[in-house]
């Protein structure tokens, strides 16, 4: 199992569409689009690669240096099979 934590989806948004439009939309709707283009790209490299497998989006869990936490709201946001 692989666990992949997006840190600056904020700056990647206003480099795509500008400081100004993305100061006016809210963090968490930069992270979710940020995961949703990295799950489309992720499914389509690893198909091309031949491997199968599934892929999910997660809320309520957290990659503190070598741990790794479960919060109460944990549930799965998206999920893709391959």
């Amino acid at each position: 199992m692989l666990v992949l934590k997006i840190t600056n989806a904020p700056e990647v948004v206003a480099a795509k569409i500008g400081r100004f439009l993305e100061a006016l939309t809210p963090d968490s709707l930069d992270e979710k689009t940020v995961e949703d283009v990295i799950i489309k790209e992720l499914i389509s490299n690893l198909t091309a690669e031949g491997l199968k497998g599934e892929v999910a989006a997660v809320r309520g869990l957290e990659l503190k240096d070598a741990s790794l936490e479960v919060g109460d709201g944990l549930h799965v946001r998206r999920h893709e099979t391959f």
